[in-house]
């Protein structure tokens, strides 16, 4: 439980499609003071995709990557600390295995989310756990799956979890760099059709977090000061994406090369995304799942996987101690 105004340290690790990120901070309450924040691009999404599994070469990668993590969360003092993973883990058929190497390797466990324990994860990550108070959609664009959650005052959270993500588009429809137009439309329908599977919400804010929205901001001037994305303004990154092979476009915007290829990917379906709510514009919030891990280890300590339901509506602010 919280210890008033005597701050927790706590680290959390995201093993994505992507990265593997590591977040340690000091936590009082709701708010969450950054101590380190490092991650490393492996492309677990790409290797799943193509073999199945995660393979040994991979495996001993992603482990070592844990490994340095835990230290540097050890070394500032972390006191809970947890690695969860997502969609890769969710598909890759040697799973098992990599769970038993993380935990025999490193000591700290490795929780395989499910959807919609992904879902509450970044919900509590972007609200601080503060009770929501609004009608409010999180969106979070992976590589190989998106997750929808939507919550309102007083309601329970509704997750959605959607085989949608930016590397699974761009290898089933990019073939060239840049793609081209009949390549990004391709990948415009298949993100419209799964789409579908979203019931007719209609928040009244829309917030993304996740890889995919916090580079588009690199890519559209003066995006990553007010840090919004509209219809107009992702539709001028895919035309600044689409005007150059992805080494250029990485070099040019500032984020990895692997990233800037499946950018266009991901600007088409945040476009989708804001189709379906019926809304013109979101918040990109650099929050995420690897805050809301923080906050549920300090909340609620080890045992915050059981605790997610109810972490994820939020908790009052602690008394002054």
């Amino acid at each position: 439980m919280p210890r008033g105004s005597e701050p927790l340290v706590a680290a959390g690790v995201d093993v994505g499609a992507n990265s593997v990120h590591l977040l340690v901070a000091a936590v009082i309450g709701h708010r969450l003071t950054p101590l380190a924040d490092e991650s490393l691009f492996l492309g677990l999404g790409d290797r799943v995709a193509s073999a199945g599994t995660i393979g040994q070469a991979k495996r001993d990668a992603l482990v070592a990557a844990l490994v340095g993590h835990a230290e540097i969360a050890t070394r500032l003092g972390a006191e809970r600390m947890a690695f969860v993973g997502t969609e890769p883990l969710r598909r890759a058929g040697d799973t098992a295995r990599l769970v038993e190497e993380t935990a025999r390797t490193t000591g700290v466990p490795l929780h395989v989310l499910g959807h919609a324990e992904e879902g509450a994860l970044t919900l509590i990550g972007v609200t601080a756990g503060s009770p929501v108070e609004v009608e409010l959609a999180v969106a979070d664009v992976g590589g190989g799956s998106s997750e929808i959650v939507e919550v309102g005052a007083g309601r329970a959270p509704v997750a959605i979890g959607l085989r949608l993500g930016s590397a699974r588009l761009t290898v089933v429809h990019a073939v060239g760099d840049p793609p081209a137009a009949a390549e990004v439309e391709a990948m415009r329908t298949e993100a419209r059709a799964r789409l579908r599977a979203v019931p007719d919400l209609r928040p009244g804010e829309l917030v993304a977090v996740g890889g995919t929205a916090s580079n588009l901001l690199k890519v559209i001037p003066g995006a990553a000061i007010d840090r919004r994305l509209d219809r107009p303004r992702l539709a001028l990154a895919l035309e600044l994406l689409l005007a150059e092979p992805a080494a250029a476009a990485a070099e040019r915007h500032a984020v990895n090369v692997i990233r800037a290829r499946q950018l266009p990917a991901g600007a088409v379906i945040l476009e989708a995304i804001l189709e379906r709510f019926g809304l013109a514009e979101l918040r990109v919030s650099a929050a995420g799942v690897r805050e809301g891990l923080v906050l549920a280890l300090a909340r609620s300590g080890m045992g915050w996987r059981d605790r997610l339901a109810t972490l994820a509506r939020g908790w009052p602010d602690e008394p002054d101690a």
